[in-house]
C-alpha cells in the first residue's frame, strides 16, 4: 500500500468505515464454516490496519504508532480487540500458516495488502496465490537451491510452517526454485517503512 494509496484510502475513509462497521455487526457465527471465520478474522486485520494508519498518517511506520497491535482500539459485537489479538489468540490457533501471507502489517517487509477481501469460496486459492506470491517475491526472499535468504516471517513463526516438515518442506510447496534439504538458511532485515 503506497503513500499516494493511504492518500487514496484517506479519500475513501467514509467506504471504508462502512465496511468496518460491516465487521463489527456481523461476527463469526457458530454455524460458519472453517473457511468463512477464516476469512471475517483476515479481513478484520487487514481493514483495521487500514483504519490505524489513516487515523496516524502521515507516518513513516507503523511502529512509530504507540503500541500498534496491543492497543485494543477497535470493537466487534459488543467486545474490545487489538490486532495482536486476532493474529494470535484467533488466526494463529486456526492452524493455517497460510495467514501469514494474508494478514498485512502495512510495511515493506510484509506480505503485499490484497486488492480484494477475501470470501468463504475463494480463500482455499486466494490463500494458495498468496503463498506463492510471497516466498517467489525476490524482494521478500532469495532463494537458490543450496542457499536461502527468507522473511523473518518463517522465523518468528517458525512453529507454524513446521507442522508438517521443515520450514524448507513448506517453502517448496510454493517456491519456483527447489531448494535442497540441506540448503543454508539466514533471515532478511525485516524492513518496518510504510509500504510504499
Amino acid at each position: 500500500v503506497s503513500q499516494s494509496r493511504y492518500k487514496g484510502f484517506k479519500k475513501e475513509a467514509k467506504a471504508l468505515q462502512v465496511y468496518l462497521d460491516e465487521l463489527a455487526a456481523n461476527l463469526p457465527q457458530k454455524s460458519w464454516s472453517r473457511n468463512a471465520i477464516l476469512a471475517y478474522w483476515i479481513n478484520a486485520y487487514n481493514a483495521y490496519t487500514v483504519k490505524l494508519i489513516l487515523d496516524n498518517y502521515p507516518v513513516k511506520s507503523i511502529k512509530d504508532i504507540k503500541d500498534p497491535w496491543g492497543k485494543k482500539f477497535f470493537t466487534l459485537g459488543t467486545k474490545k480487540y487489538s490486532l495482536e489479538e486476532i493474529e494470535h489468540e484467533i488466526l494463529r490457533k486456526m492452524n493455517e500458516p497460510r495467514i501469514h501471507f494474508a494478514i498485512n502489517c502495512a510495511s515493506f517487509s510484509c506480505p503485499n495488502l490484497s486488492n480484494q477481501a477475501y470470501t468463504e469460496a475463494k480463500l482455499e486459492s486466494q490463500l494458495e496465490a498468496g503463498a506463492k506470491a510471497f516466498v517467489n517475491d525476490k524482494s521478500k526472499n532469495t532463494i537458490a537451491n543450496d542457499k536461502i535468504e527468507i522473511s523473518k516471517i518463517f522465523d518468528w513463526f517458525s512453529g507454524d510452517f513446521k507442522t508438517k516438515g521443515t520450514v524448507i518442506d513448506f517453502l517448496n510447496k510454493y517456491s519456483a526454485t527447489k531448494i535442497k534439504s540441506n540448503a543454508k538458511i539466514k533471515y532478511k532485515e525485516y524492513n518496518w517503512s510504510l509500504n510504499d
